[in-house]
């Protein structure tokens, strides 16, 4: 993705000539940014769809997290940036997040659970926007790390929340594997997600499972695509140095040709012009003889 189109979607980071500082927070920040942004998946489930008091109050704690954590995002990266205007105007989707967080916060305790609910989806969905624009690094040989690390956060919370969520689950242990089998798609059959909330939140294992486990086979298709690449890049170099070389010994070989020749031309012109230089002396002094003779006769 280039730096205008991720501009375009709110994800443009630390603008261009600024202070190393901001360029080495920015990328301490990443991740953690990433993992925060994720959450607003449970969050959304939790508030929306869970039923119980304590369902409902962890999806406000999570809210709450996501908010204190992009705003002191936000706020230390505007302290460790030199262009704070542009750097707020390349990262608008950081300021939209704060805004519909708080308004989904603060909705739900007033009238406006309508517009609260309204802000909440979109708080998702900017959420995951932001996630979809800082992965742009992944599709890299360097990038497989942190999707397998990305993939153990996944499943863990995912087992944790079937732990919560499903009647069936009487382990942690069984909601991991509950999780596992959903987010690879296997489906064994042993454990099932039997209650509504369960199968609606196994609906959201399947496509985080699917996408994460889609984006390492590509990460890992680019590696080895990667590494044919780079061996034909050297042996192209190599030929390329090759055929140089040749060419440079043919052009020596010829340039000593090329000498050898004029040297035996200019020494054949040489010899010419002084075969030709004798013939006009020689010729010169019996012409001078001979008017020397006619002038003495003159005189007699």
């Amino acid at each position: 993705m280039t730096m205008e189109g991720r501009t375009l979607i709110g994800v443009g980071g630390v603008p261009p000539h600024d202070s190393p500082r901001a360029y080495a927070w920015e990328r301490r920040l990443h991740w953690i940014m990433v993992a925060v942004a994720l959450m607003s998946i449970p969050a959304f489930y939790l508030e929306e769809i869970a039923t119980g008091e304590r369902m409902r109050l962890a999806g406000a704690v999570i809210e709450w997290g996501i908010v204190g954590a992009f705003t002191a995002e936000l706020l230390w990266m505007l302290h460790v940036t030199q262009q704070k205007l542009k750097y707020l105007l390349r990262n608008w989707l950081d300021v939209l997040i704060i805004v519909f967080a708080l308004a989904s916060i603060f909705g739900s305790a007033t009238e406006w659970v309508a517009l609260a609910r309204l802000a909440r989806l979109a708080l998702a969905a900017l959420l995951l926007a932001r996630v979809a624009g800082s992965l742009r690094n992944l599709l890299s040989p360097s990038g497989v790390p942190y999707l397998v690390g990305l993939g153990v956060i996944a499943i863990l919370l995912s087992g944790v929340g079937f732990y919560l969520l499903e009647p069936t689950v009487h382990s942690l242990g069984d909601g991991l594997w509950l999780a596992l089998v959903t987010a690879t798609t296997i489906g064994y059959g042993d454990l099932v997600p039997t209650s509504t909330a369960a199968r609606l939140f196994a609906g959201f294992v399947v496509v985080i499972g699917f996408g994460l486990l889609s984006i390492m086979v590509a990460s890992v298709a680019a590696a080895f695509l990667g590494a044919d690449e780079k061996r034909l890049r050297y042996e192209m170099h190599k030929d390329i140095r090759a055929l140089r070389e040749q060419f440079q010994a043919t052009l020596g070989e010829e340039e000593r040709l090329l000498r050898r020749e004029l040297r035996r031309d200019l020494r054949e012109l040489r010899e010419e012009l002084a075969t030709l230089r004798r013939e006009l002396e020689r010729q010169g002094v019996l012409s001078g003889e001979g008017r020397n003779d006619r002038t003495a006769a003159g005189n007699q």
